[in-house]
């Protein structure tokens, strides 16, 4: 990335993959001893997309394509399980017509991926609802929350089973709590470190509104924010360090919202210096005044909020990437790095 206000031009790394297919999903792997190992998600308007694990080769500093496989319908949303301590298996975890939970192995210097379960909720019929996204709790990563155009959220527990005799676990899961989370489609859900770190979700939606649940009192829910248009929120992430602070985004609009939970109602800053629609948003994961944000404009900006609620003017950093930049994501294992994907490209950033 280089200095917004060109006062110092500095040459940062920059390193590229290219998938064969329009990519918009990613997510880098957590685990330490998987440095620049990232999983990403085709989009192509059919039925057979394609999940592509990738990892940097430091050596030759090109990325090279561990596995493919296939994928039924474009993956709204993947990600690894946030396990830093390695302490279980080495899964995935993708959403589309259903949650998916993949397991990844390595043997001989090669890897593969086999399907470890597929995660239904509707079991009295044969179709689905789509899922628009989901979150995996970072404190508990037994918990994984998915958002759905049916107006729900569900709550899963995963399990693992151990298989007598064997080394490998099974992994299933079952429904921990369903409810109608808003009036219209959920567009996203992600969960807070607030108290235990395992209770608290928001969720975002098409009715507009910012609403936070509590999984010990799911019979309230406390609205943060409502458009005042009621225009649809599609996206909606904590701050890494300080969890009163969410970032959310309209739909069609190149304005990024940052919602403080104890005043709402409010935003407690707007940043408006993307000239198209954000399509993404990522809080820095060792800083709480950093966010990045991604848009149509091509441009992924580094924010220093730390002013709030002073009004923010501009970005510290800026990219200018060869595409409408659909997805950025701040790796937490390796904070000095950012990824952005558009177009059929994968993009890491030293930042």
């Amino acid at each position: 990335m280089t200095s917004a206000d060109n006062d110092t031009v500095k040459r940062k790394e920059i390193y590229k993959y290219e998938a064969p297919l329009a990519l918009f999903s990613m997510n880098w792997s957590n685990r330490p001893d998987k440095k620049f190992r990232l999983a990403l998600g085709s989009f192509i308007e059919e039925y057979a997309n394609k999940v592509y694990i990738v990892q940097l080769d430091e050596a030759t500093s090109e990325f090279k394509t561990l596995v493919t496989f296939d994928h039924p319908y474009p993956t709204t949303k993947i990600m690894w399980i946030p396990d830093e301590g390695s302490a279980h298996p080495d899964i995935l975890a993708t959403s589309g017509d259903y949650l998916r939970i993949w397991k990844c192995s390595e043997r001989d210097d090669a890897t593969s991926v086999k399907s470890e379960c597929l995660l239904n909720n509707n079991k009295n019929s044969d179709f689905c609802a789509p899922l628009t996204s989901f979150d995996w709790n970072e404190t508990d990563p037994n918990l994984i929350g998915t958002s759905s155009i049916d107006t729900t959220c569900t709550i899963w527990n995963l399990e693992t089973k151990q298989v007598i005799g064997k080394h490998s676990a099974a992994l299933t899961g079952h429904v921990r709590t369903q409810l109608i989370a808003h009036d219209k489609e959920v567009y996203d859900i992600a969960f807070s470190k607030i108290g235990s770190g395992r209770d608290i979700f928001a969720s975002v939606g098409a009715d507009g509104s910012v609403r936070l649940f509590d999984l010990r009192h799911l019979e309230h829910s406390t609205i943060i924010y409502e458009d005042s248009a009621h225009n649809p929120l599609l996206r909606l992430a904590f701050n890494k360090m300080d969890h009163n602070y969410i970032g959310t985004m309209t739909m069609d609009s190149s304005d990024l919202i940052i919602l403080d939970i104890r005043v709402p109602g409010t935003p407690v800053a707007t940043l408006k210096n993307h000239r198209a629609c954000i399509n993404g948003l990522a809080w820095a994961p060792h800083s709480s005044i950093h966010i990045c944000t991604a848009a149509d404009d091509h441009q992924a900006l580094i924010w220093d909020v730390g002013q709030m609620p002073r009004n923010i003017e501009d970005p510290i950093l800026a990219y200018t990437a060869d595409g409408e930049v659909n997805q950025v994501q701040w790796a937490s294992s390796q904070p000095d790095w950012i990824a952005i994907c558009y177009n059929n490209c994968l993009e890491i950033l030293r930042v």
